[in-house]
């Protein structure tokens, strides 16, 4: 997976099924994606919550990306926007001051900096699948898509790739067939927010502000695998 933004329950329970996660940081940065931004809750409607990146060429990869980081506005602008929309969640003082420490990451290598939230947090939900980086295992470079996928579960040995259900009409379940591979895809069954505006799947920090690093523990098993078509 792509390593996102403070991302929904639903990429932290992927975590939670698999023995092996692996972060797609060598793969094109998608402006206005889920990369450097989320959803979070502000008075009972979702918003953005964006972390900015500096501007660069856009065929650059994730791992080639920037956030600006160097004057500590953005992070400054980020906690107060934090702090305003959950100033009376239950569990503010369990889990602001680990969010906070997440954005004051010294590393402003998109990946890196994103890498290490998504770690920290899974470490907090009690997650210990093992974390592996894509642009760090040798591989072909001239693969893409569904095919460098299949190639990379080859290389670290597995046997049972599991994908998000956003991604069912991304790969072909033959092809995994063929390489020796089990698809399927993960769906939550986990509650999404109930918001002025309907029903709203936020970020992580949403649900971590109000239930707590416990709670959201309880959650990751909500989870359904089907079997690819």
């Amino acid at each position: 997976m792509q390593p996102y933004f403070f991302p929904y329950i639903g990429y932290f329970q992927l975590m939670h099924a698999v023995d092996i996660f692996v972060f797609f940081d060598d793969v094109q940065y998608i402006d206005r994606g889920w990369v450097n931004r989320n959803r979070i809750r502000c008075n009972d409607t979702a918003k953005w919550l964006t972390f900015p990146v500096h501007k660069a060429r856009r065929e650059l990869a994730i791992n080639q990306r920037e956030y600006m980081l160097s004057d500590g506005a953005a992070t400054h602008r980020i906690e107060q926007r934090l702090q305003a929309s959950y100033a009376s969640a239950p569990c503010r003082s369990e889990v602001g001051p680990v969010i906070s420490s997440l954005l004051r990451f010294n590393d402003s290598n998109v990946a890196m900096f994103n890498a290490n939230l998504l770690e920290t947090l899974a470490q907090q939900l009690g997650i210990t699948c093992r974390f592996l980086v894509s642009s760090q295992i040798d591989k072909p470079a001239n693969l893409k898509g569904q095919a460098k996928v299949i190639d990379l579960c080859r290389r670290i040995g597995a046997s049972h790739y599991v994908n998000p259900v956003g991604g069912v009409e991304l790969y072909d379940a033959a092809s995994f067939d063929a390489a020796g591979l089990r698809l399927s895809f993960l769906r939550t069954t986990a509650k999404p927010a109930m918001l002025a505006d309907g029903q709203q799947y936020l970020s992580i920090i949403d649900g971590l502000m109000h239930e707590g690093f416990a709670g959201c523990g309880s959650r990751l098993a909500e989870h359904v695998l089907q079997a690819a078509e």
